[in-house]
């Protein structure tokens, strides 16, 4: 069974010191992606001083992402403020059964998430459940470390030995600290690292052949105006790693300050 998936930092559906509304040109970029399973950071659910502006939608940001395309959803509040609300979503095209938002805020200065679902899907072989972890770290390393480490307790305790699992989010660890906690203590894959690894070795075998296409390496999304940094991420266990990319291009730069990453995976 194939199934793309994608993590997208939405940056609250607006853009520039105006704060306009991009949520429209980001249900175009979802539709584009054509995922089976998006996850979602700075989703704005509620923002009243939006709400009154002329030519503002109607509806809540995920009503309008997905229109047309997704009809499940999951949403896990994370900052409450007077005017509104914001936190992680995953909007999905199959079936999401239960799913709970745990705060995983290290201090009061940053309110961060952690929402885990559990996606149902029918396959030709029968059916499977996949637990779905989304999340959005915080800014400062020790904050990151302690989160990973409740990343790491939480799928010990709560998800299946055997049971496939993907790990996406906003991870903000250009220092990549996170990524060796990870990889020390879960037995998981980072979709676009090992992607990278098998581009390297074809990179080596197509010396001998120049006239073939060279795919270049992928992972960088931040910021989207030119991306340098690998802030968000997709783990997976239980999945074969196909193909990974990350769009490009100043209709993407305009939709939000990150860039969204892409995997085709294929259940292992």
């Amino acid at each position: 069974m194939k199934l793309r998936v994608a993590t997208y930092n939405i940056h609250k559906g607006v853009m520039g010191l105006r704060k306009r509304s991009r949520v429209h040109d980001l249900r175009l970029g979802l539709h584009a992606i054509d995922a089976d399973i998006c996850f979602l950071q700075e989703v704005q659910e509620r923002n009243e001083r939006l709400a009154r502006r002329p030519g503002h939608h109607n509806g809540t940001q995920l009503d309008v992402l997905c229109t047309g395309s997704y009809l499940h959803r999951a949403y896990g509040m994370n900052a409450v403020y007077p005017h509104g609300h914001h936190g992680n979503a995953i909007v999905s095209r199959h079936t999401i059964g239960q799913y709970l938002n745990h705060d995983i805020s290290d201090h009061v200065l940053e309110n961060r998430g952690l929402l885990h679902a559990i996606s149902h899907i029918e396959t030709t072989r029968g059916s499977v459940d996949i637990h779905l972890i989304n999340t959005h770290f915080g800014l400062i390393k020790r904050s990151r470390v302690r989160q990973a480490e409740f990343l790491i307790d939480f799928v010990r305790a709560e998800v299946p030995a055997g049971a496939p699992l993907i790990i996406a989010g906003d991870f903000n660890d250009w220092q990549r600290g996170v990524d060796e906690v990870l990889h020390r203590d879960l037995d998981v894959v980072e979709a676009a690292a090992d992607f990278n690894r098998r581009q390297q070795r074809r990179r080596r075998f197509d010396r001998l052949m120049p006239w073939r296409e060279r795919r270049p390496l992928v992972a960088r999304t931040y910021p989207s105006v030119m991306p340098w940094l690998t802030l968000d991420r997709i783990y997976v266990r239980g999945f074969r790693v196909r193909e990974v990319r990350v769009p490009r291009g100043i209709e993407w730069a305009q939709r939000s300050d990150h860039m969204p990453l892409i995997a085709d995976l294929e259940v292992a």
